[in-house]
């Protein structure tokens, strides 16, 4: 089953590129099509999904690959993946629904956008470091042909700087696998062997390197301060569906290492540097939140809140770490609101670069500024708008106060200095606000003249993110269900 959801997007890619005389409306709808297959094999995966045993992984595959280096095809799903998983799927057909209108080179983006699902699937399904880091680096290529082939304003260079940053970033990563696997007995690349083995424990020096080489890959692709220089440029220049996958799929590839790799492999280092970890992540809520409301530019602005979103998320990891008598269910707490924020951030983030792509098809300007009163000639727009921006600021009723909560409540009991990044939310109900305010408020000037409600295409790709974010924030237990044995467990692994 995940071998299928793995490869089945990568061999409609194929398809497409083979077949160039599909024409553009077929390999539209063949794009939705496989997209749809994603998301319903996701879907028996998860009503067929049990909590699998301490260590163990559910819907387990494994094949030799590299025997030489003990390296195998090895994939699974547990509490953690699966959740991203679905997410993924998502995201990716919301992106299809959305580019149904689209006219620039279409077979050649949906087979793009399908490889790009294929190895970000493969990046969550992985239990082997190489295939984590085959799936991982070839994330960054895709991502590179989308925002160079359809961006727009500087995209040649906003891409190379993309490229550059995060390929740098996964060569440390790379550094860290193998110290792992030299350091294990006998040498492997398997997650769940290292995670048993933990082969640097007792090793304050060299474990504490490889943590800080993987620190530093998944830091830039998350990303963190002062790592995160390449998403505000990569966001504003990509495409609408191209900004969507990259905040609401690739930054979870950085938060979703942590858990799964860092965490639970060097448990020793994990705990040594977690006050590290925590201050990074106090500081990227505030610093994001308040550059974002600085910005004048509406997509500079949702990239600069992705920066404070994902501090949440690095924060409550480095609380988990604080190992300490009777705080193992707040740290559990915290991370099962980590991994909340990370799908309801996908969610919500993907919403809203969509919804700023239709402003960039009609008038070609993200500057708030040149638009006014808004919500006259376009309602839908302002009203999805506004439902987003209320769930992304964290209002009741939504998945973001689900995760938030969880986070604080938390990582408040172990570390109550981390109540200072509860400043970052109230900043962000300002951006919003102000946004909102600027672009649709007021009598109807500048580019909002003749602007053109949203299409159904765009109805039917932005309402279900937002709906689902309205099911998670008011009945999250389908949710909760699944991440919360799996929070437990990477508490009782940081604490070995």
């Amino acid at each position: 089953m995940l071998s299928l959801i793995v490869f089945v997007p990568l061999a409609a890619a194929l398809l497409l590129v083979a077949l160039p005389m599909l024409g553009d409306v077929a390999a539209r709808w063949v794009w939705v099509a496989v997209a749809t297959i994603e998301l319903l094999l996701l879907l028996n995966v998860w009503q067929k999904y049990e909590t699998p045993a301490a260590g163990g992984l559910a819907f387990e595959e494994q094949v030799p690959w590299i025997p030489g280096v003990n390296s195998s095809y090895h994939v699974g799903v547990d509490g953690l993946s699966l959740p991203l998983l679905a997410m993924t799927a998502i995201i990716f057909l919301a992106c299809a629904v959305y580019s149904l209108r689209g006219t620039d080179r279409p077979r050649l983006k949906a087979a793009l956008f399908l490889f790009l699902e294929s190895v970000s699937m493969g990046v969550f399904v992985s239990a082997d470091l190489i295939l984590f880091f085959l799936f991982f680096d070839l994330s960054i290529v895709g991502m590179y042909f989308i925002i160079a082939g359809w961006g727009h304003g500087d995209a040649a260079r906003s891409a190379m700087k993309f490229f550059l940053y995060t390929f740098l970033g996964s060569l440390a990563l790379l550094v860290a696998f193998i110290g792992l696997y030299v350091a294990a007995d006998p040498h492997t690349f398997d997650m769940v062997e290292l995670t048993a083995q933990l082969p640097l424990a007792g090793s304050a020096l060299a474990g504490g390197a490889v943590l800080a080489a993987i620190l530093l890959g998944l830091a830039v692709k998350t990303p963190t301060v002062p790592f995160h220089t390449w998403l505000p440029p990569a966001h504003t220049d990509a495409p609408a569906g191209g900004s969507a996958v990259l905040a609401g799929v690739l930054l979870k590839m950085g938060t979703y290492g942590f858990l799964r790799i860092a965490m639970p492999m060097l448990p020793d280092a994990w705990r040594a540097w977690a006050w590290v970890i925590i201050v990074i992540g106090i500081v990227s809520v505030i610093y994001g939140a308040l550059v974002a409301l600085a910005q004048t530019n509406l997509k500079r602005m949702i990239a600069y809140t992705s920066v404070n979103h994902m501090g949440y998320i690095i924060m409550a990891v480095g609380v988990a770490g604080l190992v300490a008598d009777d705080t193992a269910e707040a740290r559990s707490l915290a991370i099962t609101g980590a991994v909340t924020q990370m799908v309801s951030h996908g969610l919500i983030t993907a919403a809203l670069f969509l919804l700023a792509g239709v402003l960039h098809d009609r008038a070609s300007s993200y500057e708030m500024g040149e638009y006014g009163g808004l919500a006259s000639s376009a309602p839908r727009f302002a009203g999805l708008f506004a439902v987003g921006a209320f769930a992304s600021l964290g209002l009741p009723g939504f998945s973001g106060f689900i995760a938030e909560f969880q986070i604080f409540t938390g990582s408040i009991a172990v570390a109550p200095v981390t109540a200072v990044a509860l400043l970052g939310i109230l900043i962000t109900a300002a951006l919003f606000l102000r946004a909102f305010q600027r672009i649709f408020t007021g009598e109807t000037w500048g580019r909002s003249d003749g602007f053109v409600d949203l299409r159904l295409p765009e109805l039917l790709s932005v309402g279900p993110l937002l709906l689902l974010s309205v099911a998670i924030g008011v009945l999250p237990r389908f949710l909760l269900e699944v991440i919360e044995p799996a929070a437990a467990m990477v508490i009782e692994l940081v604490g070995r």
